[in-house]
């Protein structure tokens, strides 16, 4: 599958959840989405997008959060899942796997076609894993996998895409954060 059409998944079932794209999603999930509770974690230190979205499913524990991460930024922060499994909360990390550094020139990632990231999660205490490798798997399990309590993870394999630069937010990150106050009821 693409990341494209895993994203599309997820725009039919994200409900009322806080979405937070970090690095390739930041190009695709815009088109697909523009509500106040999109936020694309752009620049962002890659791997950071887990802890981000603990805050502020800690914040905000009757939302939910779902979290764009790819598989590099997993790798940059494996101890994210520990930390994730250890402060339960309604967040949902969609590990999307493309073997690829893809913003950065297309390198191959360390342990390409060998990580298993279900397995991590499992292994950090996260009890609540999912691992969908094509199109018509992620349709059909979607639902069941972002739904109920979590920490949830889902480890989508999607296709790469070479060439690809580090995309832009489709807002100033300020402006960003004002939007989602806002749509969460915050002052800032």
């Amino acid at each position: 599958m693409t990341q494209r059409q895993a994203l599309e998944v997820l725009a039919q079932q994200r409900g009322e959840r806080i979405v937070l794209t970090t690095m390739s999603s930041v190009a695709i999930w815009p088109q697909l989405s523009d509500e106040p509770l999109d936020f694309h974690y752009i620049p962002s230190a890659m791997g950071h997008g887990p802890a981000l979205g603990l805050g502020l499913a800690l914040a905000q524990p009757h939302r939910g959060v779902v979290i764009l991460n790819g598989d590099g930024c997993t790798l940059m922060s494996l101890g994210s899942l520990v930390t994730l499994a250890s402060h339960p909360a309604d967040v949902y990390l969609l590990i999307l796997d493309n073997g690829l550094y893809e913003v950065t020139g297309g390198q191959p990632r360390a342990g390409a076609g060998r990580v298993d990231f279900a397995a991590l999660a499992r292994a950090a205490g996260i009890q609540r894993t999912y691992s969908f490798d094509s199109l018509e798997a992620w349709q059909a399990g979607a639902a069941e996998a972002l739904s109920g309590a979590g920490p949830v993870v889902v480890w989508l394999k999607v296709e790469g895409r070479f060439g690809e630069k580090t995309p832009k937010a489709p807002r100033p990150m300020a402006e960003q954060i004002t939007r989602l106050q806002q749509a969460l009821g915050v002052k800032g």
